[in-house]
């Protein structure tokens, strides 16, 4: 099979990371639950990948890493954690159900108000004004996606980092799409959450997730339980990370996420983004050139991650994604858990083929790709 479903998560996976998850499994204690030396030793080396993450993303210090189940556990951890009864959220019109989800069950609480600002692809000033223009006197936080999911339309963090700094906002960026793809730093772009999976750009182990937090912030958490520190005390720790941490830890899960950072590390982050926007290139000037497909996402290097959403005239996406999986190609279709961009780009009833490159594919994989797409095209009334 050909995999091209990378935004669901990379695979394969490279072999540093396999290699460390087993290892783990192999030799590791409980971390930080026991004062023998395999759990202290498990333990330092889970600090050791809080130290990777925080010098990768340039967050604050190590303890402001805080490991999740998966990025959308981030997302709900810093959504709720962070608002309060009251305040007004402002999110876009690209957001993930993640975020949407949380936002709209905590307007039906009665907690919060939220409203939706327009993205311009590859126009970040327009993006940046339609963000502003929604600031009112109670607005408390912007939380945003940083690559749409469906397109990979990228969004002008910096530019709204800094919006958000101005009015003295929190400010929470779903990087599910573009961590380990384009560079990310908390403090450039004024971050004071990061959510992010550990299993896609970031090559490690599924049910993996990581939310980085600024200097200062300390959400409140969503579980309670035994975090390994103040036992005789029955309420929840106030320092990080174990406030947000109850439960054991993924050691396996986080070995990999360490290894995966090693990873990209390695390979260079412009070489992996230039690498993967190459491979959809081709697939992208087929597309946009042909007289059946619709294409909504723009290979621009600047604005976007390599995703290539489409649709063929006539034929519904699950159509497609079911006549490439009979050629052996694996691409994902239909609504792609994200409500909002489908409402955006008027796929409410077809959805959209999503074709998403990682960095162990290949040319000719496309090639392949596009000579499947050529022949659905010409049978796609049959």
């Amino acid at each position: 099979m050909i995999y091209l479903d990378n935004a669901a998560t990379t695979s394969p996976k490279p072999q540093q990371v396999i290699l460390e998850a087993n290892n783990a499994m192999l030799t590791s204690a409980n971390p930080g639950r026991s004062g023998h030396d395999m759990s202290m030793r498990a333990a330092q080396k889970v600090f050791s990948v809080r130290q990777k993450l925080a010098d990768f993303f340039e967050c604050p210090s190590p303890e402001n890493v805080v490991f999740t189940q998966n990025c959308t556990h981030s997302l709900n951890t810093a959504i709720r954690g962070m608002t309060k009864r009251g305040d007004h959220v402002i999110t876009s019109c690209l957001e993930h159900n993640s975020v949407v989800r949380v936002l709209e069950r905590l307007k039906q609480e009665g907690r919060i108000t939220y409203d939706t600002a327009t993205v311009y692809p590859k126009d970040p000033r327009k993006t940046f004004d339609s963000f502003r223009s929604l600031i009112k006197s109670n607005t408390a936080m912007i939380v945003c996606t940083h690559a749409s999911n469906v397109t990979g339309t990228l969004l002008p963090i910096e530019e709204i980092g800094r919006l958000a700094g101005l009015y003295k906002l929190k400010f929470v960026v779903d990087a599910a799409q573009s961590a380990g793809t384009v560079p990310i730093s908390m403090k450039k772009d004024g971050i004071s959450a990061l959510c992010l999976p550990g299993h896609k750009g970031l090559y490690g182990a599924m049910g993996t997730g990581t939310l980085l937090l600024a200097e200062g912030i300390v959400p409140e958490p969503l579980t309670f339980g035994g975090t390994g520190s103040e036992s005789m005390k029955i309420t929840q720790p106030d320092f990080l990370p174990d406030r947000l941490e109850s439960g054991t830890l993924n050691l396996p899960g986080i070995m990999s996420v360490g290894a995966g950072v090693d990873f990209v590390s390695e390979t260079g982050l412009e070489k992996i983004h230039e690498y993967e926007m190459n491979l959809c290139d081709d697939l992208y000037n087929y597309l946009y050139n042909s007289n059946s497909a619709e294409v909504y996402s723009d290979n621009s290097r600047k604005f976007s991650v390599p995703t290539v959403a489409f649709n063929i005239k006539g034929l519904h996406s699950e159509e497609v994604a079911r006549r490439l999986n009979d050629d052996g190609i694996c691409v994902r279709a239909g609504y792609h858990c994200s409500y909002l961009a489908h409402k955006y780009l008027g796929t409410e009833e077809t959805g959209a083929v999503r074709v998403s490159v990682g960095v162990f594919n290949r040319k000719n994989e496309i090639k392949k790709l596009i000579n499947s797409i050529n022949k659905i095209e010409k049978q796609r009334f049959i």
